[in-house]
């Protein structure tokens, strides 16, 4: 029950914009659902300041934030030594690396897990917020039960087996972006256990992928809980408080410590992240804030004659791990492994001890930070959650999401290249660029092609057809986007097709096709077929004859090229004949395939 003294300061407060922290308990609205803060400092952030806290100066936050990265990496910090490796060397020989990972997915759901408040991240700070979400006195969780489906779909695509009961604990710590001073989640009964990830060479960046692909991961357990608050912080010692993030549903990904190598740490992570959006498990990827990763890094003699003795759910041996929070890039996943298992080998073979501790890592620095002593359960005093009731989920609504899934990363791929004939490169490289949207277009080109063509019964033209599709989205439309955000409409699918259509049936060359799809990029507004048109780029063939007489005044000025390709066979230098025909040709005149073909039948001629 409220007191007088609180009525007074809630009626108080819901007319006055401002309040200090010590009243965060005490005022706030009167509607759960609208949950909008009557008070605020700095744009709408609650704002705490340390009382040796300097006025801003004014500079824009993301310009302080790139200036210091740099500075960062200008300079190396005290005692980091030489730069981390990637690659192998002595001291990797002797000592085996095993990394963990936890991955924290924020899900793609309307509401908040605990609350009714909407969940939203890009709206005024503070203006999504419930009664439960700052821990007012008497406020109660009430589970929303639509956060389930996002997660399920997610554990799913993992591989894991979802629990038919589940329940929530709480975890005590006390933090700032913490009001409750406990974060709910699923410590004791997760709702999915048991998964697995297996990386393939497509799943690597190009020349990385390890000898012993495909390689499987384990995932101990997939579990809800319920995000904090962000902190953003101002120099040198603002901290600005946006409480629209607390209590966002989380998925965390927990694998087991099967990891040895930091490549292929971030390919995991980097699959996780293309998984879970596959399936609309989650809202956006690493770069946009939507998924974080921790990784617990350890190092132990490959002789076995440490004295490592720390084990993880069934792994043994391992050595003393520390945990390197909020990495929120695939690179700097990589990287803080990097630095975090060098700074180890050199600590142990200087005599040193590794502690269990949690560290940070800056993008750009050449090691790992400390930030805190490493909690431990006893630490965090779990303990079941008093006022959430075990999550009851009935086996019919599993099997249904699961027969609902969307086809998963690798069957796509499998899809894109045995069906369309596509490398698997560049099948990997479709799928994970652009949120899908990249994949999308593509079939968006290649159905109505193949239709149009005739060719939809036919395996080996919707193969050839497919090659095409790829080459001209990946490459050919991928340069124009290299310096700009993907947007489908900037060249509709429809015009792509027309550009295909008329280069497949010689209406016009290569080199105009590639002119045509520049065009359509800055924005010409007319049709494909009323540009060929206007710019006479309409083929003109050149006879036989005129093609050998192009050839041969090529070959005639550039005898040592010639005798490259006829006596060391250099036969790549074939290409260059043949675009320097296209370029002296006029414009529209000169086939790649023709003048090929004329000039190695010049060359077998000498």
């Amino acid at each position: 029950m409220l007191t007088n003294k609180t009525r007074t300061a809630l009626a108080a407060a819901s007319k006055r914009p401002y309040i200090c922290q010590t009243c965060l308990h005490r005022a706030g609205p009167s509607q759960l659902n609208e949950a909008r803060f009557p008070f605020r400092i700095s744009n709408r952030f609650l704002q705490t300041e340390s009382p040796s806290a300097v006025q801003n100066d004014g500079t824009a936050f993301r310009k302080q934030l790139k200036d210091a990265a740099k500075q960062q990496k200008m300079k190396r910090e005290p005692g980091s030594g030489k730069k981390p490796q990637k690659g192998g060397n002595a001291k990797l020989e002797k000592w085996e690396l095993t990394v963990g990972i936890e991955i924290h997915a924020e899900l793609n759901t309307a509401r908040k897990l605990f609350s009714s408040a909407a969940t939203s991240v890009s709206e005024t700070p503070n203006s999504h917020v419930a009664l439960f979400d700052v821990a007012f006195p008497g406020s109660q969780p009430q589970f929303q039960t639509e956060t389930l489906m996002p997660a399920i779909r997610g554990a799913l695509a993992l591989n894991c087996s979802i629990q038919h009961k589940s329940s929530f604990d709480r975890k005590h710590y006390f933090y700032q972006d913490q009001p409750a001073g406990y974060q709910i989640t699923q410590y004791y009964e997760p709702f999915a256990r048991d998964g697995h990830v297996v990386l393939y060479h497509h799943d690597f960046p190009a020349g990385t992928a390890p000898a012993n692909c495909p390689i499987t991961i384990g995932i101990k357990q997939v579990q809800m809980e319920q995000d904090t608050a962000k902190t953003v912080q101002q120099p040198p010692s603002t901290h600005l408080l946006d409480f629209n993030r607390v209590s966002h549903p989380l998925i965390e990904i927990i694998t087991l410590p099967q990891i040895h190598d930091p490549t292929v740490a971030a390919a995991c992570v980097r699959k996780i992240q293309i998984i879970l959006k596959t399936v609309n498990a989650c809202t956006t990827g690493m770069e946009l804030g939507g998924l974080r990763a921790d990784v617990n890094v350890s190092v132990r003699e490959r002789s076995g004659q440490s004295e490592s003795s720390h084990s993880y759910h069934g792994v043994t041996g391992l050595g003393q791990r520390t945990e390197i929070k909020n990495l929120a890039s695939v690179k700097a996943v990589e990287e803080a492994i990097i630095a975090e298992r060098d700074r180890q080998i050199d600590l142990l073979e200087s005599g040193g001890a590794v502690e269990g501790e949690t560290r940070g890592w800056t993008l750009g620095s050449t090691t790992t930070r400390r930030l805190r002593g490493k909690e431990g359960e006893i630490d965090y005093r779990y303990m079941p959650d008093p006022d959430i009731p075990p999550v009851i989920v009935a086996p019919e609504v599993t099997q249904l999401l699961h027969e609902s899934l969307p086809s998963l990363p690798d069957e796509t791929i499998d899809s894109l290249v045995q069906i369309y004939g596509l490398s698997s490169k560049d099948a990997g490289t479709l799928i994970s660029l652009d949120d899908g949207d990249r994949l999308e277009y593509f079939f968006n080109v290649i159905g109505p092609l193949a239709q149009s063509s005739g060719t939809v019964n036919d395996a080996d033209k919707i193969t050839r057809h497919g090659k095409i599709a790829g080459n001209w989205v990946l490459m050919e439309l991928g340069s124009l986007f290299k310096d700009t955000e993907w947007d489908a409409l900037r060249v509709a699918p429809s015009q792509l097709i027309a550009i295909i259509r008329a280069l497949q049936s010689k209406q016009i060359t290569s080199r105009s096709a590639k002119a045509l799809l520049a065009r359509k990029f800055d924005g010409d507004d007319r049709d494909v077929e009323q540009i060929i048109v206007d710019e006479d780029m309409v083929l003109k063939p050149l006879s036989r004859t005129e093609y050998e007489s192009l050839a041969q005044t090529l070959l005639d000025e550039k005898p040592d090229m010639v005798r490259d390709i006829v006596e060391k066979g250099q036969s790549k230098k074939v290409k260059w004949f043949v675009g320097q025909m296209m370029a002296r040709g006029a414009e529209g005149s000169v086939e790649p395939d023709t003048a090929e073909a004329v000039l190695v039948e010049l060359l077998e001629r000498r």
